[in-house]
Parts: C-alpha cells; structure tokens; sequence
C-alpha cells in the first residue's frame, strides 16, 4: 500500500506492508540507497508480512515521490537523518519493536540517524553499505556523471546511465516496464538533491568507531559480488563493530531485489534467530 508521512521537512512517500492483525507489530524503516527508492524492497515485504512484520520503505527527501527540499541544505547528510529519526519517532509509539535498515547511501544516512537518537531503535541493519566514502569504479562513474549533470542536465545523464547499461544482462533481460520505471524514477529525481548527495557519498568520514560504541543489535548484510563498497571493505566493518555478518549468495549490491528469498531469511534470522526459518546454503553467514 502506498502511503504519505508528513515530516517537518515535507511529505515522504512510502509503500507499507503489515499482518492482518490490529496488535503493535515489530515494525521495519527501509531507507534506500542513492537514486534508489522504496520499490527496492518491494521483493521483502510480503514474505516479512507473512513473517508478522510491519514494513515501512520510504523514498528519501528529493527521490521519486518524495518532496523536494527548499534548498540544498536539506539534501545534507544530516537533514536526511534527521527525516529519518522524523519518521522513526511517529512509527515507534505504534511498533513493538523498530528495526532501521539503510541501503548503500541509505547506510550512511542511516548511520548518522543512529548515532543521534539510538534510542529510537531496536536494531541496525546496513545492506550492500560502507564505513565512509564511496571507492572504487562506482566512486569514479559517480564523478563522470556529475560533469554530465552539470553539463546536460538529468535527461543527459540518464542516458549515459542507460547506454552502460547495455552490457549490464539483468538491465537487457528486463521488461520493457521495469526499464520504463526505472526511467521515470531516476527523472523524478531533484538533480540538486543528486548533487548534495553525491558530495556525501565523496566525503563522508568514517564514523564506524563511534557506531560501535552503540549499545544496539547491528547486522552488516551484503551481496557475494557487491561492486560499491568491496565486500572485503564491509566484513572489516562488520568485525570493527562486532556486528553480525551476513553474505547474500547469487547477489551483488541489490541483494532484497537479487535475491529476496535469502535477504528476507537473513533479516528474520537476525530480528528473531529462535522463530526464524534456516539459512540456505546461499547465504553462509558469519558472526565477527
């Protein structure tokens, strides 16, 4: 079901799935990654419904159908956190527990969320996220594409996107609908909010000492092929925090769109590892 939550920064889009049950629910906060929004969980929240999760995924402040900021101030890392402790502080007194989970730049801002106000949450999950900056081959597509912004504009930029696209199977195999989707999502973007966050994605520091000292349950998950932050770089974080670590099998940096059924299985195990189903042999796990 689509929704609309009201923050003080604006409205916030979301897709909401619950049990068929007017109990308070153990409920889940899905923040997606950069130029991402809350279809990217879409594939987890019947099985977690079906599991008695409530789950809230929400496009962040500029994405898809969420309102655009005033400014570019409210595109800082902090002001995204901020909507999120918003968010967190309605969903909370209704939940019976809240569990916060940040994918790719929805980890950073997640992180900056959790460190504010702790104790609005019952667990941390960073999916396919890092401890600081973006490295790598996807840190320099990240500054190609912000000369062509600047240059082209955002219909320049979706085509460079989608022209690399092409040597991208699960991009060529798709329905002619998902690619039209992801076309008018990536548009419905406020270019400046790209901008700010992209800036974010460069320069955030490393705050994984402090998130450490968070006395809360944290759980690094992430594909077996992630190609944003190396997967080498996030069981080093997940040791640095002494969180649990999860491997995602047959996925790469979209593991609740890659590969749901192992994604949905590790969260359970993680949220509730008595009731929880077994993992597959897809998904080792390890605990650091």
């Amino acid at each position: 079901m689509k929704t609309e939550y009201s923050l003080a920064s604006g409205s916030t889009a979301a897709i909401e799935s619950a049990p068929s049950t007017e109990d308070a629910q153990p409920t889940i906060l899905f923040v997606p990654g950069y130029t991402g929004s809350k279809e990217d969980f879409l594939p987890l929240l019947r099985p977690l419904a079906a599991a008695g999760y409530r789950s809230v995924a929400i496009d962040q402040r500029g994405q898809y159908e969420s309102a655009w900021a005033k400014d570019e101030d409210g595109y800082c890392i902090d002001s995204l956190a901020a909507d999120v402790c918003d968010l967190a502080g309605q969903l909370r007194p209704v939940a019976a527990s809240l569990h916060l989970v940040g994918h790719s730049f929805g980890g950073l801002v997640t992180r900056v969320a959790v460190l504010a106000e702790p104790i609005l949450f019952d667990s941390f999950t960073l999916m396919g996220s890092g401890p600081g900056p973006l490295p790598g081959l996807r840190r320099a597509v990240l500054d190609a594409g912000e000369t062509v912004l600047a240059e082209q504009g955002m219909q320049g930029l979706w085509a460079q996107m989608a022209a690399r696209a092409q040597v991208d199977p699960s991009f060529v195999n798709s329905s002619p609908a998902l690619r039209e989707f992801l076309k008018t999502r990536f548009l419905a973007n406020d270019p400046v909010g790209l901008r700010v966050m992209g800036q974010a994605l460069r320069q955030i520091p490393d705050s994984t000492e402090q998130l450490a000292a968070v006395a809360l349950p944290k759980l690094v998950l992430h594909g077996v092929r992630d190609d944003a932050w190396p997967p080498a770089v996030q069981v080093d974080m997940a040791r640095r925090l002494a969180a649990e670590h999860v491997v995602i099998g047959n996925a790469a940096h979209s593991p609740a769109v890659e590969n749901p059924s192992e994604t949905a299985r590790a969260l359970l195990a993680f949220w509730a590892p008595d009731s929880a189903e077994p993992r597959g042999a897809g998904a080792p796990a390890a605990a650091n």
